[in-house]
């Protein structure tokens, strides 16, 4: 990736992959520019940079189906409005498939905590026990122990690490769509983004193998992708869940344990 700033100023690879590979670095970012690269999507691009698809996709002047080419720069330092395009929960392909292989503002208040619905199956084991928030069932990808939880000073992490064995199964946390399944963010390793609805995403990070295509439709409990130490010091799988591209804690929407 090579990031364009406004000035004549230009960081290349090995300085940019300090950026992103630093822990103390929290988007959203709304400076400098982007160069797309092969393989890389709006989704993934907007990950990397903590904004929303449809709010960066508009800010330069691109809309659904949200394509890109390679070599196509993308300002960074321009805010764009989000328009509602689908119903919340509605999880069609329309809504939520890129047509090709080619996710917001930050807040101004806290993240407040998402209505719950628990409905656990007592008789079943964890991965088949859900928790219904803001119109999506959410399940456990992965019934490893958590190792590390979200955190948003001192050592930030985006998310949640479940420790597991190389090889383990990888299951999506909810139905949705892929929005992208590749390598090509620092500090992810082999990397599944699914999209929700339009407003949530769920990523997947570390795997050994995916096992999915992007544009392919998934259920909640597929297995897709095995458990791996890609990007990482040990086998583990880093789970994030991102709300108009916001991070949010999983824990307030996984099933509780």
């Amino acid at each position: 990736m090579t990031l364009l700033l406004a000035g004549p100023m230009l960081i290349t690879g090995c300085n940019t992959a300090a950026i992103y590979q630093d822990d103390r670095y929290n988007p959203p970012v709304h400076w400098g520019r982007h160069v797309v690269k092969p393989g890389e999507t709006l989704y993934s691009i907007a990950w990397r940079y903590g904004r929303d698809y449809r709010e960066l996709g508009n800010a330069n002047g691109i809309s659904a189906p949200w394509t890109l080419k390679a070599g196509q720069v993308l300002r960074l330092d321009l805010r764009g409005k989000v328009a509602s395009s689908a119903p919340s929960g509605n999880t069609s392909k329309a809504a939520t498939r890129p047509a090709t292989r080619p996710t917001t503002k930050a807040p101004s208040k806290p993240e407040p905590k998402p209505e719950v619905s628990r409905a656990p199956n007592k008789k079943s084991a964890l991965p088949n026990q859900t928790q219904t928030v803001s119109n999506i069932s959410w399940r456990w990808p992965h019934v490893g122990t958590v190792i590390a939880g979200y955190s948003t000073s001192g050592k930030v992490n985006k998310g949640v690490d479940i420790a597991g064995k190389s090889g383990d199964a990888v299951k999506a946390a909810a139905g949705g769509n892929v929005v992208y399944a590749g390598s090509g963010l620092l500090g992810y390793g082999n990397l599944i983004i699914v999209n929700h609805d339009e407003h949530y995403l769920s990523a997947y990070a570390h795997n050994r193998k995916i096992l999915v295509q992007e544009g392919e439709d998934v259920k909640a409990g597929q297995v897709i992708a095995e458990l791996g130490s890609s990007g990482s010091d040990r086998p583990k799988l880093h789970f994030e869940i991102r709300k108009n591209g916001n991070t949010v804690d999983p824990m307030h929407y996984l099933p509780p344990r």
